[in-house]
């Protein structure tokens, strides 16, 4: 099974228990997660923090949001069987991601 970590401070034992940690690839950035779903295809498992911290420019990253919305808008991807948790210390965008990518995942499966 493959496992995606998104977060760029966070390492996934501060998340998941100690022994996953080889279970999962880790991506610091949007540009990161929209590169390693390219060349490596859909996980099975994405863990999403929303907030990136700053860009290259010193401006505020895109967020684990703008990576849910690549993923549903953008990728043209099949996302029925992805399984995701959302890790953010961010309640209100963590809600906005899971919204977004259960209501997305529901309307696949009601459409076939």
């Amino acid at each position: 099974m493959k496992k995606l970590f998104l977060d760029d401070i966070r390492t996934v034992n501060m998340v998941y228990e100690p022994s996953m940690e080889s279970e999962f690839d880790i991506v610091r950035t949007y540009d990161a997660f929209v590169d390693y779903i390219e060349k490596n295809g859909l996980p099975d498992f994405i863990s999403f923090d929303n907030d990136l911290g700053l860009g290259n420019d010193g401006k505020v990253a895109p967020d684990g949001l703008a990576a849910a919305k690549w993923l549903v808008y953008e990728s043209g991807l099949d996302l029925q069987n992805l399984k995701f948790k959302v890790h953010s210390a961010n309640p209100v965008a963590a809600e906005q991601i899971k919204g977004l990518l259960n209501n997305y995942i529901k309307h696949l499966k009601e459409s076939q």
